[in-house]
Protein backbone atom coordinates (compact mmCIF):
# COMPACT_ATOMS: atom_id res chain seq x y z
CA UNK A 1 0.00 0.00 0.00
CA UNK A 2 1.69 3.64 -1.07
CA UNK A 3 1.56 6.14 1.80
CA UNK A 4 -1.35 8.73 1.44
CA UNK A 5 -0.61 12.36 2.57
CA UNK A 6 -4.10 12.73 3.08
CA UNK A 7 -4.45 12.70 6.91
CA UNK A 8 -8.42 11.60 8.06
CA UNK A 9 -10.01 9.71 11.20
CA UNK A 10 -10.69 6.74 8.16
CA UNK A 11 -7.21 6.67 7.05
CA UNK A 12 -5.76 7.01 10.10
CA UNK A 13 -7.70 3.99 11.61
CA UNK A 14 -6.41 1.77 9.27
CA UNK A 15 -4.18 -0.70 10.35
CA UNK A 16 -1.99 -0.64 7.02
CA UNK A 17 -2.15 3.04 7.33
CA UNK A 18 1.76 4.11 7.69
CA UNK A 19 1.82 5.85 11.01
CA UNK A 20 4.90 8.56 11.26
CA UNK A 21 7.02 8.44 14.75
CA UNK A 22 8.28 11.59 15.49
CA UNK A 23 10.57 12.90 18.62
CA UNK A 24 10.02 16.51 19.63
CA UNK A 25 11.51 18.31 22.29
CA UNK A 26 10.89 21.83 24.15
CA UNK A 27 11.61 24.22 26.91
CA UNK A 28 9.87 27.05 28.48
CA UNK A 29 11.31 29.37 25.91
CA UNK A 30 9.99 27.38 23.28
CA UNK A 31 6.21 27.14 23.90
CA UNK A 32 4.58 28.68 21.51
CA UNK A 33 7.01 27.09 18.74
CA UNK A 34 5.98 23.55 20.20
CA UNK A 35 2.07 24.32 19.90
CA UNK A 36 2.42 25.63 16.34
CA UNK A 37 4.37 22.26 15.31
CA UNK A 38 2.04 20.24 17.25
CA UNK A 39 -1.05 22.14 15.62
CA UNK A 40 0.75 20.68 11.94
CA UNK A 41 0.84 16.84 13.23
CA UNK A 42 -1.46 14.40 11.85
CA UNK A 43 -3.78 12.92 14.08
CA UNK A 44 -2.13 9.19 13.35
CA UNK A 45 1.62 10.65 14.37
CA UNK A 46 3.60 8.59 17.16
CA UNK A 47 6.31 9.79 19.21
CA UNK A 48 7.24 11.56 22.32
CA UNK A 49 6.87 14.95 23.12
CA UNK A 50 9.80 15.89 25.81
CA UNK A 51 9.31 19.64 27.68
CA UNK A 52 11.72 20.95 30.42
CA UNK A 53 10.45 23.31 32.58
CA UNK A 54 12.12 24.78 35.34
CA UNK A 55 9.10 24.02 37.56
CA UNK A 56 5.59 22.41 37.62
CA UNK A 57 3.57 25.90 37.35
CA UNK A 58 4.91 25.67 33.61
CA UNK A 59 2.54 22.54 33.03
CA UNK A 60 -0.56 23.15 30.36
CA UNK A 61 -2.19 21.19 28.30
CA UNK A 62 -1.82 20.33 25.08
CA UNK A 63 -3.99 19.33 22.15
CA UNK A 64 -1.63 16.31 20.79
CA UNK A 65 -2.36 13.37 18.48
CA UNK A 66 -3.62 10.67 20.93
CA UNK A 67 -0.92 8.24 19.93
CA UNK A 68 1.90 10.69 21.40
CA UNK A 69 3.70 10.81 24.71
CA UNK A 70 4.47 14.03 26.10
CA UNK A 71 7.22 13.72 29.12
CA UNK A 72 7.67 16.99 31.56
CA UNK A 73 10.99 17.27 32.78
CA UNK A 74 10.83 19.92 35.77
CA UNK A 75 14.16 20.80 36.57
CA UNK A 76 13.73 21.85 40.24
CA UNK A 77 12.88 18.26 40.84
CA UNK A 78 16.55 17.28 39.39
CA UNK A 79 20.00 16.84 40.59
CA UNK A 80 23.13 18.08 37.70
CA UNK A 81 25.74 16.11 36.96
CA UNK A 82 26.45 13.14 39.90
CA UNK A 83 28.41 13.82 42.82
CA UNK A 84 28.52 18.24 42.26
CA UNK A 85 25.34 19.05 44.50
CA UNK A 86 24.02 21.52 41.96
CA UNK A 87 20.69 22.00 40.94
CA UNK A 88 19.78 20.49 36.99
CA UNK A 89 21.16 23.35 34.57
CA UNK A 90 19.00 24.10 31.71
CA UNK A 91 19.08 21.82 29.03
CA UNK A 92 20.46 19.19 30.80
CA UNK A 93 17.36 17.14 32.13
CA UNK A 94 16.46 17.42 28.11
CA UNK A 95 19.60 15.97 26.78
CA UNK A 96 19.38 13.08 29.44
CA UNK A 97 16.35 12.20 28.96
CA UNK A 98 16.30 12.13 25.17
CA UNK A 99 19.51 10.43 24.45
CA UNK A 100 18.16 7.69 26.75
CA UNK A 101 14.72 7.40 24.70
CA UNK A 102 16.93 7.49 21.34
CA UNK A 103 19.57 4.85 22.62
CA UNK A 104 16.67 2.64 23.57
CA UNK A 105 13.62 3.83 20.66
CA UNK A 106 16.19 4.48 17.37
CA UNK A 107 16.91 1.21 16.22
CA UNK A 108 17.22 0.44 12.25
CA UNK A 109 19.56 2.86 9.95
CA UNK A 110 16.68 3.29 8.14
CA UNK A 111 14.58 4.60 10.87
CA UNK A 112 12.42 7.42 9.21
CA UNK A 113 11.86 9.22 12.67
CA UNK A 114 10.72 13.34 12.26
CA UNK A 115 13.28 14.83 14.49
CA UNK A 116 12.21 18.63 15.91
CA UNK A 117 14.56 20.19 18.46
CA UNK A 118 13.22 23.30 19.90
CA UNK A 119 14.49 23.69 23.13
CA UNK A 120 17.31 25.55 24.61
CA UNK A 121 20.69 25.44 22.66
CA UNK A 122 23.10 24.11 25.36
CA UNK A 123 20.24 20.55 25.70
CA UNK A 124 20.01 20.93 21.89
CA UNK A 125 23.54 20.99 20.70
CA UNK A 126 23.92 18.05 23.09
CA UNK A 127 21.03 16.30 21.76
CA UNK A 128 22.37 16.76 18.21
CA UNK A 129 25.83 15.62 19.51
CA UNK A 130 24.49 12.43 20.18
CA UNK A 131 21.90 11.91 17.68
CA UNK A 132 24.58 11.92 14.75
CA UNK A 133 27.79 10.63 17.00
CA UNK A 134 26.32 8.11 18.37
CA UNK A 135 23.31 7.09 16.68
CA UNK A 136 24.57 8.08 13.29
CA UNK A 137 21.63 9.83 12.04
CA UNK A 138 22.36 12.35 9.54
CA UNK A 139 22.26 16.13 10.62
CA UNK A 140 20.24 17.30 7.93
CA UNK A 141 17.31 14.90 9.37
CA UNK A 142 17.47 17.08 12.31
CA UNK A 143 15.51 20.05 12.27
CA UNK A 144 16.57 22.47 15.16
CA UNK A 145 16.00 26.50 15.10
CA UNK A 146 18.25 27.92 12.09
CA UNK A 147 19.53 31.21 14.93
CA UNK A 148 21.82 27.97 16.78
CA UNK A 149 23.17 26.60 13.23
CA UNK A 150 23.46 23.69 14.67
CA UNK A 151 21.94 21.63 11.43
CA UNK A 152 21.98 22.19 8.17
CA UNK A 153 18.16 21.42 7.94
CA UNK A 154 17.74 24.45 10.27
Amino acid sequence: MSHSTEHTAATCRSSRHTRVQHLITADESSLAELEALLTTLPICSTGRVFIEIPDSSWQAALDIPTRMIVTWLDRSLRSGDPGTGRGCAPGQALARAVTAWADEMLCDEDDATRIHLLGGYLGTADIVDHLTTRRGIAAEAINTPARFGLTPAS
